[in-house]
């Protein structure tokens, strides 16, 4: 019977896909003969939206992936590196999308002389920047957290150099990776619009996407076909969480180091069954697996031979050391040479003559600063006593968690026709409206990471507090408030970041051809990305924001945290 399931389950799965590229590919027709640049807002077109959207997004956490496992390595490995490389990945973090546009223009767009492929790479770039900066300091935690013994034992049996990277560095890694993955694939959704919209004064590109379908509905006020376009994005974040996230996730929980917790193992729903029992699936991940075992053998057994045999093996790793060396210190010059061509580009740019707009930059910065604490604590107010209440319930957890993963991907766009129509009809202004909107590019940090400090307080810890009677406010106060600490600030640091994120679709919103704003650094940067396309606000825009949140995470943040992990942590 089982067996019969599983394999009706492939065949609809199958017949799915295929009624999926068979739609994709009607509408690439469609779209071809509109124009490349032409956003046709017909419903009909939906499958093969989301086809160029999934397929930038793909390529986008590939080069996230291979960033991740380079930065990161070097940054977790080498203490030297590691004073150097992770402040400009925090510097790198802080910038907004929209701060990336510049490069993306100037560079891919220009490069290419403005064809689609040029546009395309672009667009993959900006959601890169999305996506990898998360992924890159997951990966590092999880390096410079290894147990010790686990190190001593490595060097026990001298794995060094690619060994030392597969069975140690790359298992301790999955965890995070998998984890932060799935928030980057958030990420990328959410800034999704921003990526397949590119503008810089009147220069602009659009590609065809969910995200420049979403957007282009919106500001023709076409309600159904931007509920259309959301109910496909939803449909497609939902299968990914079936049938990629969750599987995976209850794979990485092989590779774990940790001591057993109060929580328990992911829940094996039926996209695991189906993707490890059901006939198509599993000859598919069987080959998947043969295939990367084939290649690690080949990359090992080539590294060994390198090493093994003397002579002409150890001029050849002479050399490859050599080439390797040189071709970081080639990147090193050029990321020298590029900056201090930027230095004197942006200096030349303040000799001239200042723009009015640039004095109230400060003003902006203390009005968006307003909203994003307000947003906070509306955040504080419901994730808190969520957190409690689904860590501590498993059933709950399985059911809300995969919810709030598909919540958290949806645009903030998606909600500009119930901001219009309800809050800015009620209150008059944007004001409320932005901080509800800035609220979406919060909330769900602060949530994931008190969900993860409730599941991670040790079970005997909790036998104990129930051996004492400890119950109900006491409980909360001596046991969970405690535990839940070092999370609180992470989540907090998180969520700030994703809040400053946020401002650019918060204070700046286009429906039904008229522009909405409510004054702060976020529409101050928007307006002068896509509408004056002037230089100058724009990097004294960047350069107050991310001079701002560096400012807020090392003299704030960091020392709340490091409070935290002495006075909190859990464990001797």
């Amino acid at each position: 019977m089982a067996r019969a399931g599983n394999l009706a389950l492939t065949m609809v799965m199958t017949v799915l896909l295929t009624a999926f590229a068979y739609f994709a590919y009607q509408g690439h027709q469609a779209v071809a003969l509109a124009g490349e640049t032409t956003i046709v807002t017909s419903i009909g077109l939906l499958p093969y939206y989301a086809f160029r959207s999934f397929i930038r997004m793909l390529g986008a956490y590939i080069l996230s992936f291979v960033f991740t496992l380079t930065y990161g390595y070097k940054a977790g490995t080498d203490p030297r590196a590691e004073r150097w490389l992770i402040p400009i990945l925090d510097i790198l973090q802080s910038v907004p999308i929209l701060g990336f546009f510049p490069a993306a223009v100037y560079f891919f767009v220009s490069l290419f002389r403005g064809s689609p492929l040029g546009v395309e790479l672009a667009s993959i770039f900006l959601i890169f920047t999305s996506q990898a900066w998360n992924m890159t300091f997951g990966f590092y935690e999880s390096l410079t957290t290894i147990p010790r013994d686990l190190k001593e034992a490595a060097d026990a049996y001298r794995l060094t150099g690619w060994r030392r990277f597969q069975k140690l560095y790359f298992p301790a890694g999955i965890p995070k990776m998998v984890y932060n993955s799935i928030l980057s694939w958030s990420g990328g959704w959410y800034f999704l619009i921003a990526a397949e919209i590119i503008a810089i004064g009147p220069a602009r590109y659009s590609l065809p996407g969910l995200g420049s379908y979403l957007i282009r509905t919106t500001e023709e006020g076409n309600l159904g076909s931007t509920i259309a376009g959301l109910l496909t994005l939803i449909a497609l974040i939902t299968l990914m969480n079936i049938f990629i996230w969750r599987p995976l996730s209850v794979w990485a929980e092989n590779f774990n180091y940790e001591f057993e917790s109060g929580g328990s193992r992911t829940t094996r729903g039926w996209g695991y069954r189906l993707w490890y029992e059901a006939p198509f699936f599993r000859e598919f991940r069987r080959g998947l697996i043969a295939l990367g075992s084939g290649l690690s053998v080949v990359v090992e057994n080539w590294y060994m031979k390198l090493y093994a045999i003397g002579g002409g093996g150890l001029k050849i790793c002479r050399y490859l050391n050599l080439i390797w060396r040189l071709a970081t210190w080639s990147m090193v010059i050029l990321l020298v040479v590029s900056l201090l061509r930027g230095i004197v580009g942006l200096v030349n740019l303040f000799m001239m003559p200042w723009q009015p707009e640039i004095l109230s930059i400060p003003k902006a910065i203390f009005f968006s600063f307003l909203r994003l604490l307000v947003a906070y604590l509306f955040s504080l107010a419901w994730t808190i006593p969520a957190a409690i209440w689904i860590g501590h319930n498993e059933r709950v957890y399985e059911l809300m968690t995969p919810v709030f993963e598909v919540l958290a991907s949806i645009p903030a766009t998606a909600l500009f026709p119930i901001i219009v129509f309800f809050l800015v009809g009620i209150t008059g202004d944007m004001n409320l409206a932005a901080i509800i909107l800035v609220l979406t590019g919060m909330q769900w940090y602060l949530l994931f990471n008190l969900i993860a400090g409730v599941k991670s307080i040790p079970r005997d810890l909790k036998e104990a507090a129930e051996a004492f009677g400890l119950r109900g406010s006491r409980y909360l106060r001596r046991v969970v408030i405690p535990a839940l600490v070092p999370s609180l600030i992470t989540g907090s640091v998180t969520s700030w970041g994703g809040g400053w994120n946020a401002l650019i679709v918060a204070e700046y919103v286009v429906y039904a051809g008229q522009v909405y704003t409510a004054f702060g650094i976020g529409s101050l940067l928007d307006t002068a990305i896509y509408k004056s396309g002037s230089f100058q606000i724009i990097w004294s825009s960047l350069i107050a924001m991310v001079a701002t949140i560096v400012f807020l995470n090392r003299f704030f943040w960091r020392r709340l945290y490091d409070i935290a992990v002495s006075k909190f942590t859990m464990g001797d």
